[in-house]
Parts: structure tokens; sequence; C-alpha cells
């Protein structure tokens, strides 16, 4: 009997420990806030003409913080290996001219998607109270709800070269390497907190199309937007 009832017993805490763990099977969902912070960088707007094609000189653009909500799911494959959906809201990206475009001031704005997939690994036995993890992946980034201010969508930017005309834009979509660390705090059986800084390598294609009355005129620019993305959240595990 008194076998028994300490084998009990030791079942019991084993199972009280792990039913406080991150470990093997679990899935972890996470709620919280994004904020982007564009590194960004761009080249000189290049304007296409049927007469030949120049670059503005001294041109450039660049891209405000912004933020959104958002979240996470990861499923714990091993005690410390784990990999994770990261999904959110668009946020809004607001583009501002630069160099010999900064009379314009905001250019125009547009939605920016891009849910990530993560490889992370955790550190500390999964029962720790503090674990923190370094991960690596890739996002898919497209853009939404491309919206040009009166000084673009007019083509006035053109103006000196007698080109002007209604413009619309477009930027292109790619591929986005990501590098990932944070950490986790648990809180409770169930809840915890965490906190994670991500850095994308990305860039993006912004073509701009007008109509002048010489014909169809095209400017581009490459944006290398390179963003740090903090993620504060509040965590639930299954």
């Amino acid at each position: 009997m008194k076998i028994r009832y300490a084998a009990g017993i030791a079942l019991a805490l084993g199972w009280n420990m792990q039913a406080h763990a991150q470990a093997a099977g679990d899935v972890l969902l996470n709620l919280g806030w994004f904020h982007v912070a564009p590194q960004d960088s761009s080249t000189p707007l290049r304007v296409n003409t049927p007469l030949g094609s120049a670059a503005i000189p001294n041109s450039s653009a660049s891209v405000e913080n912004s933020d959104t909500g958002g979240g996470s799911i990861g499923y714990f494959i091993t005690d410390h290996v784990a990999v994770e959906g990261i999904f959110g809201y668009a946020p809004k990206m607001q583009l501002d001219g630069g160099g010999s475009l900064a009379a314009l001031g905001n250019l125009g704005s547009a939605n920016e998607w891009s849910p990530a997939v993560l490889l992370k690994y955790y550190f500390g036995e999964p029962d720790a109270k503090l674990r923190p993890y370094v991960g690596a992946g890739a996002s898919y980034v497209w853009y939404s709800n491309v919206k040009l201010q009166p000084a673009l969508a007019s083509g006035a930017f053109l103006a000196a070269t007698g080109l002007s005309g209604t413009t619309h834009a477009d930027l292109s979509s790619s591929f986005a390497p990501v590098l990932n660390t944070g950490m986790n705090v648990r809180l409770s059986k169930r809840w915890s907190v965490g906190l994670s800084v991500s850095y994308l390598v990305l860039s993006t294609r912004a073509k701009l199309t007008t109509q002048s009355a010489l014909g169809t005129i095209t400017s581009e620019t490459r944006l290398h937007l390179n963003p740090i993305v903090t993620f504060v959240s509040l965590g639930y595990r299954f």
C-alpha cells in the first residue's frame, strides 16, 4: 500500500509539473500588438517615357512606423523545437517623399500583409518560468488598398516634364526571410506573456503608371523596408 501510495504521489507531482510546461505536443496561442519600424532606404525615382529614361535627381522616399493587432499559434514538436505561424491585420504604411520629393509630403499609403512561418528553438526546461528562444523562417508579403495623394495621383510630380496625368500605383509582392528572438514568461498553469523581436529582409518595387498626353509613362523605385517588428502578447497553452 505504501509503495502504491508513494507511486501515486510521484505520478501526480510529475503530471502537475507537465501541466505547467511548454512541452512536446503543446499548442501555444498568443494574441497581442505588433509595432513595425522600417529601417528603410530607396533608389531614385526613374521615369520612363517614349523619348527615353532618366532618374529624378536626389529623389527618395521613406515609410513611417505603424502598429496593428495580431497573433501567433505555435506547436511544440519536441520540448525545445516548435513551429509557429504568425498572423495579423495589415498595418497601414504611410509613404513620405524625401530629397527632391520632400516638398510633396505624404505620397500615399498601403496596407501590408505579411503572414510568416517560423521554426523556433526554446532554451531551458519545459517547466521553466522564463523560456527564451531564437527562430528563423519566411514571410510572404503583399499589399492592398494602395492609394496615392493628389500630388502623385494627378501626376504633378512630372509637371516639369509636361507629362503629368492621371496616375496609379502598384507594389510588388515577395518572400522575405525572417530572423526572430524573444521570450515567454509563465504566469500560471495555462497563461503566459511574450515579447519577441523580428527582422525582415524586405524590399518592394513601387511602379507608378501615368496616362499623359504622350501616352503611358511609368516611374519606378525600389523601396528597401527591412522592418524591425516587436510583438507584445498574452499567451494561452492548450
